[in-house]
């Protein structure tokens, strides 16, 4: 199983959390705290960017320090 080490950078302009993990940036689209995390790349990379592609359900995912929620 692979692992991401997602690092907590901020909140993009839809206040959604963003991570980023050896260069990728990642957002997690529906962070509200009862939900599991729905993590997505961001489009070209960047902080701001839209949604791109889900990651896939066989990656672990660590958040550091923690998940950012609602």
């Amino acid at each position: 199983m692979k692992t991401l080490n997602l690092t907590h950078v901020g909140r993009d302009s839809f206040d959604r959390p963003v991570y980023e993990c050896d260069g990728k940036f990642y957002v997690d689209v529906d962070p509200r705290k009862h939900m599991p995390a729905n993590i997505c790349t961001k489009l070209n990379n960047e902080f701001d960017g839209e949604p791109d592609s889900p990651l896939s359900a066989d990656i672990e995912i660590i958040f550091i320090p923690a998940r950012d929620t609602w």
